[in-house]
């Protein structure tokens, strides 16, 4: 007898289903006052567009080629930066990405390691963006 597949709407919570299914961020910010990208040996990459109000993020946004777990961390991690400022940003964790999305499994935590390293590619982009203001002139 065969193992019965996991049904994704029983073994999931809401939270997980709405990020993992929401795909309007799905798209390049131009003008990003940063962007980070991040790869891993399965093939999933994601790119993180962000713009900044002051020190605080206004808004993201992101290209993936990845799984629908992928997806849901990056639209998980979405939702506890914008709003932020750049300080409290850098204290966002994969194991806080987890958590709010209540029902990762725990063979895809490296999705949110994967979307925690590409956010903090863009938050040091951002970084050096406004260090040297000029060089966004030139991507």
């Amino acid at each position: 007898m065969s193992e019965p597949q996991d049904n994704l709407w029983q073994t999931h919570s809401l939270k997980f289903l709405e990020a993992a299914f929401r795909t309007d961020r799905h798209e390049r910010l131009h003008n990003a006052d940063g962007r980070g990208s991040k790869a891993r040996d399965c093939g999933d990459t994601i790119e993180f567009f962000i713009l900044l109000k002051g020190n605080c993020i206004h808004a993201m946004a992101y290209q993936l080629n990845g799984c629908i777990n992928t997806n849901a961390c990056a639209n998980a991690l979405i939702d506890l930066a914008e709003g932020s400022t750049l300080a409290r940003a850098w204290e966002i964790s994969p194991e806080e990405v987890a958590a709010a999305l209540e029902s990762l499994p725990g063979d895809h935590f490296h999705c949110a390691e994967l979307v925690i390293g590409a956010f903090y590619s863009a938050l040091a982009d951002v970084r050096r963006n406004l260090q040297a203001p000029w060089k966004k002139l030139y991507r």
